[in-house]
């Protein structure tokens, strides 16, 4: 691996300033990789520009020394997706965080891309609206970062992924081209929307400088049920009864199996909900503008729903701190035992065959492993399957082998389902092996002859989502 040129580096503080280039041990240990288990690489050095015409500056010079440039947001992200490659310096849009305009009647706000979910979540709620997603690494998480992976979260049923919030975005292409696509507009059909290209790309195409996000208004109130049932099929038919009593006010509906919610409550040191143990679980939230009128929707629909078998018991919350105690449950991903060596899955699936394939996951692994330890959650709502395997529960392997072979089984059962081996956690470096079942030949070729037309050099976050060639 070539070290930068020193007339490199001397061209790069002089673009963006002597203390936004860093190299060598000041570069933070926490940009060499991200959440992702993926092995940690330094980069040969850290870019941190504070406007979008610096990102240029510095994509510019890097396109012209043939430097490839991985673009860094929150570091949240589970696939690699922002590890660097080797030769490559990282460009991190942490300084670029500014909350630029709030506008409350057209509902939109305009942010850089460094700027935290959490950030713009607050932002809008001072305008008295709510931005549409919502993710557990909220604090942590970058707008660019959440954009560039198409994230999704709790609200995808009520509002969509990020693809759906973004009315106007602003890239910068490898060669330091910028495109101005920054038009708030609903409407606006003069060819081809090129921020759709971006969104999902993971920063293969372009680097993400800022956007116009659409905002919704803040609902008056909000109701919060658990409810156990026996099977995914029932609480299927529990979201549709709650979608046609509570039209567009189905916020989240949250899947919880067995495995899942035991470990959860042990991990948040929480009572169980129920004096029973059920299969699954399902939180639900419901939004509108009388909490009470809310309450007896949930409360009419989960009795009917108990009257048929569709549901086994049932708590509502009674409170916003019992509402919040319900969710804790839900996001106790992050608390979960520390030595467990988790075997991640963000799986896409018809919300029909969603139960099915994860009894099949289950059962496929147990003919391998029997007594492996699994747990299984996700977004009902949308199809959206997380399943986490523990590497120790699987005969003394190795990490790196026990993920090769669990993940040979799931995704070969995902390809054979015509489901998504990624719902919203991107490809990166860690699922790039499987894309194939998910993409047919066809889609790989043109993807690639996109990328070329980008970025013919290959520069931009080289080596993830898939090879060129």
């Amino acid at each position: 691996m070539s070290q930068l040129s020193p007339s490199f580096l001397q061209a790069l503080t002089g673009a963006l300033g002597q203390d936004a280039v860093l190299t060598g041990n000041a570069i933070p240990d926490h940009c060499h990789t991200d959440w992702s288990r993926i092995s940690p690489l330094a980069p040969q050095a850290l870019l941190r520009p504070t406007d979008t015409s610096q990102v240029a500056a510095a994509l510019r010079l890097c396109h012209a020394h043939r430097v490839p440039v991985v673009p860094q947001g929150g570091l949240t992200g589970l696939t690699g997706g922002a590890v660097p490659s080797p030769g490559a310096v990282a460009l991190s849009l942490a300084r670029m965080n500014r909350i630029e305009a709030v506008d409350p009647v057209g509902r939109t706000i305009t942010v850089q891309a460094g700027a935290t979910l959490q950030a713009v979540q607050e932002a809008a709620h001072a305008a008295g609206c709510i931005f549409g997603v919502d993710l557990a690494a909220r604090g942590s998480c970058q707008i660019g970062g959440n954009l560039s992976t198409n994230a999704g979260g709790n609200g995808v049923v009520q509002f969509g992924m990020m693809r759906e919030q973004a009315l106007g975005l602003e890239a910068v292409l490898a060669d330091g081209s910028v495109l101005d696509m920054m038009r708030p507009l609903y409407k606006n059909n003069t060819g081809y929307d090129l921020k759709h290209w971006f969104i999902g790309a993971e920063g293969t195409l372009g680097i993400i400088t800022r956007a116009i996000l659409r905002l919704q208004p803040a609902p008056r109130a909000r109701a919060t049920a658990l409810a156990a049932v026996p099977d995914c099929n029932s609480a299927l038919a529990l979201l549709g009864r709650l979608q046609a009593r509570a039209p567009g006010g189905v916020a989240a509906f949250e899947l919880m199996w067995r495995d899942f919610l035991n470990l959860a409550l042990a991990c948040i040191h929480a009572p169980a909900p129920f004096g029973n143990e059920y299969p699954l679980v399902v939180l639900t939230d419901l939004t509108g503008t009388d909490e009470a009128e809310l309450q007896v929707v949930l409360e009419d629909v989960l009795g009917e729903a108990m009257a048929e078998g569709l549901a086994l018991d049932a708590v509502l919350a009674q409170s916003q701190a019992q509402a919040a105690s319900l969710w804790r449950i839900r996001e106790a991903t992050a608390e979960l035992p520390p030595e467990m060596a988790l075997i991640n899955f963000d799986i896409s699936l018809p919300r029909a065959e969603l139960g099915d394939f994860a009894d099949r996951c289950i059962e496929a692994l147990a003919r391998r492993w029997p007594g492996h330890r699994s747990l299984r959650f996700g977004h009902l709502g949308d199809g959206n399957l997380h399943l986490s395997t523990d590497a120790n529960s699987l005969g003394g392997m190795s990490f790196e082998q026990a993920q090769h072979e669990v993940e040979s089984i799931v995704y070969g059962l995902v390809a054979r389902a015509g489901g998504s081996i990624s719902a919203e956690h991107g490809v990166g470096l860690h699922k790039k092996p499987y894309l194939g079942a998910s993409r047919s030949p066809a889609e790989m070729t043109a993807m690639r002859a996109i990328k070329h037309a980008l970025d013919p050099l290959g520069l931009l976050n080289p080596g993830k989502v898939f090879d060129l060639a």
